[in-house]
């Protein structure tokens, strides 16, 4: 009886380890794409922003008697 004892924690002893080893890698996948998802969460910000300031250009440019065409255009950086 005693042996089976000993064998059976030595058999959990090994299973803990694995399963610590998960638990590391689930929180680091977990931080990685909380991360990942931050990041995007930035350049959408950051597109927003451009995409406000063009839109701004182009009904400056149009108020002063450009067609939409020709606003776009030297809003790209055209003439």
């Amino acid at each position: 009886m005693a042996k089976e004892n000993k064998s059976e924690k030595k058999n959990c002893g090994r299973n803990k380890g694995a399963m610590l080893a998960y638990g590391v890698v689930q929180l680091g996948t977990g931080f990685v794409s909380a991360l990942s998802l931050a990041v995007i969460a930035l350049g959408l910000f950051s597109a927003n922003q451009g995409s406000k300031v063009f839109n701004q250009c182009v009904e400056e440019v149009r108020n002063s008697g450009k067609s939409i065409s020709g606003a776009v255009s030297f809003c790209n950086g055209g003439n």
